[in-house]
């Protein structure tokens, strides 16, 4: 066997997997990191609220692990070839994903009545948070092109010759 979804065998060692697609999948994953880190302290810092209920935080991490476990799944997918998990990611990251990232730091722009408004009363924390959210964006703009460009070649059929019988023709799927 020469080829194995979007993979082709370079080797009796293993599968060569193009490099935009290990890119993208690599910058999922830190994307995915910077979420977590991002998720775990602002629940610190929702719990050192004495007023804000436990089972409240406790529903939201598990709603967030969820959507990063499947973020995650699909991620996996995309790196063994899977075009429809490529599809996925990109127009679900890429729209609803971005959006709900940027969307909280716009807003906080466009309610201020000056610049100088928004960095009132910044703490470490605050810069944290603004660091793990600019890795998480810069992380899925990097994924984007890079899962779009992994498919740019086109299918093509060959003639490969084969142990069961040589001319057979095989159906090569784009990446």
């Amino acid at each position: 066997m020469d080829e194995i979804g979007a993979f082709e065998r370079k080797s009796a060692a293993g599968w060569e997997r193009p490099e935009r697609a290990v890119l993208a999948y690599r910058a999922v994953v830190i994307a995915l990191v910077a979420g977590v880190a991002e998720t775990l302290l602002r629940a610190a810092q929702a719990l050192e609220d004495p007023g804000v209920p436990v089972a409240g935080v406790a529903v939201a991490l598990t709603i967030r692990a969820g959507i990063y476990l499947a973020v995650f799944a699909l991620a996996a997918r995309m790196l063994f070839g899977s075009l429809w998990a490529r599809g996925i990611l990109v127009v679900g990251l890429g729209t609803v994903g971005l959006a709900s990232l940027v969307a909280e730091p716009v807003g906080a722009l466009l309610a201020a009545d000056r610049l100088s408004a928004v960095f009132t009363g910044v703490t470490p924390v605050a810069v944290t948070l603004g660091l793990f959210r600019a890795v998480h964006v810069v992380a899925v703009l990097v994924m984007i092109p890079a899962a779009i460009q992994a498919g740019t070649t086109t299918g093509s059929t060959e003639v490969r010759p084969t142990a069961a019988g040589a001319g057979r023709r095989a159906r090569l799927r784009p990446w």
